[in-house]
């Protein structure tokens, strides 16, 4: 899978996608893109997953009519993210086309555990 990360995607989880092929926006020259552009431009460019901790997406496109799934990040945190690096990368397997699945990010103790929900 051909994979795209938005700007609040802690850059370190570029290198953890397993089977993945994964790009950021600022390695494509877009991080000046608005949120309205970026999955038009993911998709043209043949991206399967668009991986995003921006959490208003959805309710700002239609997201159903896309060729890619989207996958969004609960928590920005790096020492938080990658403890969940199998979580989002199952996450992004199981990305559709038009579909959101979200993961969320609990710090370890916190009485909260991982929550991965998507269709």
């Amino acid at each position: 899978m051909k994979v795209l990360f938005d700007q609040g995607t802690p850059a370190p989880l570029r290198g953890y996608p397993q089977e993945h092929t994964a790009d950021t926006l600022a390695e494509k020259g877009w991080s000046d893109k608005d949120n309205g552009a970026l999955p038009d431009l993911a998709e043209h460019e043949g991206y399967d997953v668009f991986v995003t901790t921006d959490q208003n997406l959805r309710h700002q496109q239609n997201l159903a009519r896309r060729q890619i799934g989207i996958v969004v990040l609960l928590a920005t945190a790096w020492p938080d993210v990658r403890l969940r690096t199998r979580e989002i990368d199952e996450a992004i397997s199981l990305a559709r086309p038009g579909k959101v699945r979200e993961v969320s990010i609990r710090v370890p103790g916190d009485g909260d555990r991982h929550i991965c929900k998507g269709p």
